[in-house]
């Protein structure tokens, strides 16, 4: 689909090129009309109202042959073929920009008032290249001088109606002067229209503008910059540039065409916006929703053949005695969670020896029979916040902080480096391993970031996380890391992590209790398995169609 800026330079190039409208033989040539400007330039070079052109006047014409030759001055003609980028018809004309525009330079000399003399608020409008917008003057910027400055000047100031172009930074943009007075910065020239003191039609002034916004202007530009860290222009180059001319009743028809047809290309831009937002949000969105119909057993088929999660999960919970009786575990704060649904269809908690305890209200949707909830600490053997190290210069072993996690996967590259004799204070179980989920734990941008943990990706001999960060590790044969980190990267969790913090407004936080208290939805385990492979599939999929 064609942008919207792509549909308006193939208009404003098909109009340059004398597409957009037909010719009419009554309304004579370019030839004519270009004859009559240098008339009008030589009557203003005879009243001291313009400068004559250094090394004279430019004179376009094509002969019998269909070649384009120049004549500068009393200089012989020269065949410019080579500078003609396009076919015109044959009632135009090219023509040198400084043919039909006057050109004044904004360089002040030694009247130039410094930024630091400007003033905010009143006088007379100081316009540089930041105050062109859209075709005009944003005044919500303006700089102003007073009356002093303003008489010092010896060149650059404005009269209503100039083009003031900008020739340094941000080449090409131009607009239209809408005041009675005015100066320039040294980034801007002034395009004045031959005949603005004499009553003559020459080029018309939207035309002109039109011809300044053209890609022909920009093509022009990058062939003649001059310009390395800023890219500039001088005034000179600038005149130089080429344009093509029709008749001036064509110029005025060329206008009215293309006012005609700005609403629609301005609608057809609002709806390629949209179609642009919607291509961006797109994948967004049906990730997403692959993810939450995986986590609510939408995604694959149940078997009976798959022992319950509630045998899984009473399995996890004998397993997790065994360690803490063998002092590879503690045991869970305020007893073991255990969740159920009754036959009512309501879901109860039990933790420890306490009473039962209805949680419909923390139910965020519903699963399959063969599922359960539980408690994320019920599901794994070590949640835990990283600590804030001692760093060193010597690369060896890296810590892994939130600019680490990416949804896109795990990277060291900005990675610092704990000072090894820190990492000789810490239990080897802060040692991260392969599989662990990194959960961005701070912040606000990256607060609820996930990251699985390769050892495959870090080249060095181990690594740890550092405060910001919280390390969440199963046992292989409990869960899935992998389907726990497709839960606690789909919506149900990510649209709540914000609510489920605490902190400031410029601070939150992910306290290890309220990760270890998150309600995680549990499937069969060789459905998780199930699951993950699905889920790859379709995402892959999803990244091959979009």
């Amino acid at each position: 689909m064609m942008s919207a800026k792509n549909l308006r330079d193939s208009i404003l190039q098909m109009a340059v090129e004398g597409k957009l409208v037909e010719q009419r033989e009554e309304e004579g040539t370019a030839a004519d009309l270009l004859a009559s400007i240098r008339e009008q330039r030589a009557q203003l070079v005879r009243e001291k109202k313009a400068k004559p052109l250094k090394g004279g006047e430019s004179v376009i014409w094509r002969d019998d042959d269909g070649h384009w030759f120049e004549r500068r001055g009393k200089g012989g003609p020269v065949c410019i073929d080579d500078e003609i980028p396009f076919d015109i018809p044959d009632s135009w004309c090219w023509a040198r920009l400084m043919s039909f525009s006057l050109i004044l330079n904004g360089d002040r000399g030694k009247n130039y008032p410094s930024k630091s003399k400007l003033h905010d608020d009143a006088g007379i409008p100081f316009v540089s290249a930041v105050n062109i917008k859209n075709g005009t003057i944003d005044s919500s910027n303006l700089k102003y001088l007073d009356e002093q400055q303003y008489e010092a000047l010896n060149a650059g100031k404005l009269m209503q109606s100039d083009i003031l172009f900008c020739i340094r930074g941000s080449l090409g943009k131009c607009g239209v002067y809408p005041y009675e007075q005015g100066a320039i910065a040294s980034s801007l020239v002034i395009l004045r229209q031959m005949g603005s003191d004499v009553d003559a039609n020459l080029v018309e002034k939207s035309y002109l503008l039109f011809l300044l916004a053209s890609p022909l202007t920009f093509v022009q530009i990058r062939k003649m910059q001059n310009g390395t860290a800023q890219p500039n222009l001088s005034a000179a180059v600038l005149g130089d540039f080429l344009y093509p001319i029709p008749p001036f009743a064509e110029q005025k028809r060329i206008i009215e065409k293309t006012d005609e047809i700005k609403p629609f290309v301005d609608e057809y831009g609002r709806a390629h916006e949209r179609r642009e937002q919607l291509d961006r949000e797109l994948p967004i969105k049906l990730r997403k929703s692959i993810l939450q119909a995986a986590v609510e057993g939408k995604l694959t088929e149940q078997s009976d053949d798959d022992e319950p999660a509630s045998l899984l999960l009473a399995g996890i919970r004998e397993k997790r005695a065994q360690l803490v009786r063998e002092g590879k575990a503690k045991p869970v704060k305020g007893g073991e969670s255990i969740i159920y649904r009754d036959d009512a269809g309501h879901w109860f908690e039990r933790r420890g020896k306490s009473d039962p305890v209805c949680i419909d209200e923390e139910i965020p949707f519903d699963i399959p029979d063969s599922w359960c909830w539980a408690r994320l600490g019920a599901v794994t053997t070590y949640v835990q916040r990283g600590k804030s190290p001692k760093y060193s210069s010597i690369e060896k072993y890296p810590v892994v902080a939130q600019k680490c996690n990416q949804w896109s996967g795990f990277s060291l590259e900005k990675a610092k480096f704990i000072d090894p004799t820190t990492l000789a204070a810490y239990d080897t179980e802060r040692y991260l391993q392969d599989g662990d989920l990194l959960w961005n734990s701070t912040g606000l941008g990256t607060l609820g970031r996930m990251a699985v943990y390769q050892s495959e990706v870090n080249p060095y001999e181990l690594a740890v996380a550092d405060s910001h960060v919280t390390v969440i590790r199963t046992i292989v044969n409990w869960m899935s890391y992998r389907y726990l980190f497709f839960y606690f990267a789909g919506p149900s969790v990510q649209s709540t992590i914000e609510s489920k913090s605490s902190g400031t407004t410029k601070q939150k936080e992910l306290s290890v209790s309220t990760v270890l208290n998150y309600l995680v939805p549990v499937p069969p385990f060789a459905e998780q398995h199930r699951i993950v492979e699905k889920v790859d599939a379709v995402l892959n999929r999803v990244n091959e169609l979009v």
